[in-house]
């Protein structure tokens, strides 16, 4: 009997965990389980003395290149010593793995475990190491050029591209989608009034947000999930991470005061080791509407295999309402 075609599979955990035995000469009595499933699945390896991460990509949302220039890009980050979780090195010197799974060819990468946990509440002393390393990997973001290429952000691919593609999910919420193409038109109109060939430009994390760093009980922060990163402004970073305390605010986990210190404390941080124009800073902002925008067609995109629990007409208002909250709080149209 043949079997049936699908088109996104969950890898069992047990058969990964030998083939990933045998492959990176792990300690026999490696366990490994599922820990995330999500637009990639991700694995948690435990040994006696050691942790690894597992990471299964889906060719829909990642092709081989992609992952590719992201391991690259890792590859730089760790020899230029900055504290990230990197990929693992098999015993025949491979670095992603090729898995022919029932819907196709799917690719995997190890990577070494970031040690500690993470930090919602951040002190001023996690926010002033959080803005320097931050600084020093955007030193070395700015200063290469990947062989693969990753996924540009800028307003074709978080703006218009993203409000063609919705259009046809918002027929029945016109004046949601209107609004969207008007503050779009809002932020291009703001950047035509800065000077955005001197704002710095390389690979930016995409995804700053606490969930993708952790510190130790030493004070030592590592960064992790790439899976995002891609090529644009470095104050993609600054924003994402703005994003943050937006979330806070609005979840009154935090006082709008202690929010926009805290973000201060960060960004003082990072200017001691990268500087920003007035410009670059006033932009941050603007750039968390293209942020959102952008966010709105991934889940579009990735409706049949990971948003199709919650990306409903309800759900689809109360982001473009997040939107409407953001522009409030932080732009001056």
């Amino acid at each position: 009997m043949n079997i049936f075609p699908a088109q996104y599979s969950t890898l069992s955990s047990v058969a990964l965990k030998g083939y990933l035995i045998e492959t990176y000469q792990l300690d026999k009595a490696t366990q490994c389980r599922l820990l995330i499933r999500n637009v990639s699945d991700t694995y948690i390896l435990e040994g006696k003395n050691t942790k690894y991460i597992f990471k299964i990509y889906r060719d829909a949302h990642r092709k081989r290149s992609e992952i590719e220039a992201e391991v690259e890009l890792l590859n730089i980050l760790k020899e230029n010593n900055h504290p990230i979780s990197y990929p693992i090195t098999d015993s025949k010197g491979n670095q992603i793995q090729q898995f022919n799974a029932i819907e196709g060819i799917r690719n995997g990468v190890l990577f070494s475990y970031a040690e500690g946990k993470v930090i919602i509440d951040l002190s001023t002393h996690n926010l002033e190491i959080l803005g320097t390393a931050l600084a020093s990997i955007h030193n070395t973001t700015s200063s290469v050029k990947l062989k693969n290429s990753r996924q540009p952000y800028n307003f074709e691919t978080t703006l218009f591209e993203p409000l063609k593609t919705l259009k046809p999910h918002f027929v029945e919420m016109e004046g949601e989608y209107r609004y969207l193409i008007e503050v779009s038109n809002k932020v291009v109109q703001k950047f035509e009034q800065f000077d955005v060939s001197s704002f710095s430009f390389g690979y930016c994390h995409y995804d700053f947000f606490p969930k993708n760093f952790h510190f130790d009980d030493a004070g030592n922060i590592t960064f992790f999930d790439f899976d995002f990163a891609g090529e644009g402004y470095l104050i993609n970073d600054l924003m994402s991470f703005l994003n943050h305390y937006f979330f806070h605010r609005l979840n009154n986990l935090i006082s709008a005061e202690q929010a926009t210190l805290d973000f201060e404390v960060f960004l003082n941080a990072y200017q001691t080791i990268r500087c920003l124009s007035k410009e670059e800073i006033e932009a941050i902002p603007y750039l968390g509407i293209t942020f959102h925008i952008f966010f709105l067609k991934f889940f579009y995109d990735n409706y049949d295999d990971w948003s199709n629990t919650f990306l409903t007409p309800r759900y689809v208002k109360h982001r473009v309402e997040l939107i409407k909250k953001w522009a409030e709080m932080y732009c001056n149209f």
